[in-house]
C-alpha cells in the first residue's frame, strides 16, 4: 500500500520533491493533494518549467481544482490555515510542510488536526519531535513517539554526513558551522 502524502507550500522544495520522486519511478508514493495559494496553471506551468533542473519531460497539465502528473491527479487546494485543510478525507499519512510558514511545531501541528498522521518540516524547526538528518541519526526515528519532524537545513544535510564519518574515525575538538 502506498504512502498518501500532502505537500503545503509548492515551491522550490516541494515541487523538487514531486519531481524527484516521479523521476526516480517512485510507485509506493502517492502525492494526493498540493495546498498553495498559486492557481492550478501557474503551479503546472512552474513544474514543468524549472530554470535550474529545466523541462520536466513528463506530461503535466492543469485542470480546474487539480494537477495531472504523468496522468495522476494531484489534487490542489488554496487554504491558509493547515487546521482546514482536508488531509483526513484524502488519506493523508504525511504532510510535506515547505512553506517555510510553519517551523514551529505548535503551528506544524495544525497538519495533524487536520488528519495528517505525520508532518515533516523542510526547514529547520523549533519544538519538533525530532531533526532527522539521514545517514547520521534516522535510525533513531521512533513512529509512535516522532510525529513532526524537521528535515535540518541544506547546509547541515551536506556537512553532518562528513563530520559524522569525520568524528567517529578520527574525532573533533570543536567546529562550527
Amino acid at each position: 500500500m502506498a504512502i498518501r502524502v500532502g505537500i503545503n507550500g509548492f515551491g522550490r522544495i516541494g515541487r523538487q520533491v514531486l519531481r524527484a520522486a516521479k523521476q526516480a519511478g517512485i510507485t509506493d508514493i502517492d502525492f494526493v493533494a498540493v495546498n498553495d495559494l498559486t492557481d492550478t496553471r501557474t503551479l503546472a506551468h512552474l513544474f514543468k518549467y524549472d530554470s535550474v533542473h529545466r523541462e520536466y519531460q513528463g506530461e503535466v497539465t492543469a485542470g480546474s481544482n487539480s494537477i495531472s502528473v504523468d496522468g495522476g491527479e494531484i489534487k490542489i487546494f488554496a487554504e491558509k490555515d493547515p487546521a482546514n485543510l482536508p488531509w483526513k478525507d484524502l488519506g493523508v499519512d504525511i504532510v510535506l510542510e515547505c512553506t517555510g510558514r510553519f517551523t514551529d511545531a505548535s503551528k506544524a501541528r495544525a497538519h495533524i488536526t487536520a488528519g495528517a498522521k505525520k508532518v515533516i518540516i523542510s526547514t529547520p524547526a523549533k519544538g519538533e519531535d525530532m531533526t532527522i538528518v539521514m545517514g547520521v541519526n534516522h535510525t533513531k526515528y521512533d513512529a509512535a513517539s516522532h510525529h513532526i519532524i524537521s528535515n535540518a537545513s541544506c547546509t547541515t544535510n551536506c556537512l553532518v554526513p562528513m563530520v559524522k564519518v569525520v568524528r567517529d574515525n578520527f574525532g573533533f575538538v570543536r567546529g562550527s558551522m
